[in-house]
């Protein structure tokens, strides 16, 4: 995956901003440097200066944004909750509902799932979770201990992706009360085990 760099500048958001709402209209196989250009109000030359390498560095660059955004997110919920069990149900339902609401990633998983299924499957995998763990296990470490932090945020990462991705009738991953049920059934358990082992 090539290198971007994403310096914020009102140029650069005004073109991703446009990219994601092409994908979510056209997805990306259909849409061109042409129509971004058109959305954003520039030229093809100007996405060409800022993002060298075309339409597959702006869409590297996209998806480091959105990642990012996502993150940012999720440490407004996380920051200041000590509480193992809300911190668990929090971080689930916020990445869930952000997910599910993303227009261009919907629009890519019901219409584009081959453009956008082995970017996060296989041996993609696991950059994906790399990067959820790095973000993750920090907040986990203090409950779990350091060594068990990284598994944790991956398993979590793994369930939150899972029922994105393939929903099932018996949990709703974005609803509160749906995921607390399922954490205290099944994900308490085995995080509070890690930590009793640990001590």
């Amino acid at each position: 995956m090539p290198t971007v760099d994403l310096r914020a500048t009102a140029a650069d958001q005004r073109i991703l901003a446009a990219t994601r709402r092409c994908i979510a209209r056209w997805g990306v196989a259909k849409t061109t440097l042409d129509d971004v250009a058109g959305e954003a109000g520039c030229s093809r030359a100007t996405i060409y200066r800022l993002f060298p390498g075309g339409k597959d560095n702006l869409l590297t660059a996209l998806a480091q944004r959105e990642v990012a955004a996502l993150f940012d997110a999720l440490r407004l919920r996380l920051d200041g909750v000590d509480d193992l069990e809300e911190l668990v149900v929090t971080g689930i339902t916020e990445a869930a509902r952000r997910l599910a609401g993303h227009d261009a990633l919907q629009f890519l998983l019901a219409h584009e799932p081959e453009v956008l299924l082995p970017r996060i499957c296989f041996h993609q995998m696991d950059s994906v979770l790399r990067t959820i763990s790095e973000f993750a296990a920090p907040y986990l470490a203090p409950h779990v201990g350091p060594d068990e932090a990284s598994r944790a945020a991956e398993w979590l990462a793994r369930m939150v992706l899972s029922y994105t991705a393939c929903p099932a009738p018996w949990v709703d991953v974005r609803d509160e009360e749906s995921v607390r049920r399922l954490v205290r059934a099944f994900v308490l358990p085995g995080l509070v085990q890690q930590a009793t082992l640990r001590g």
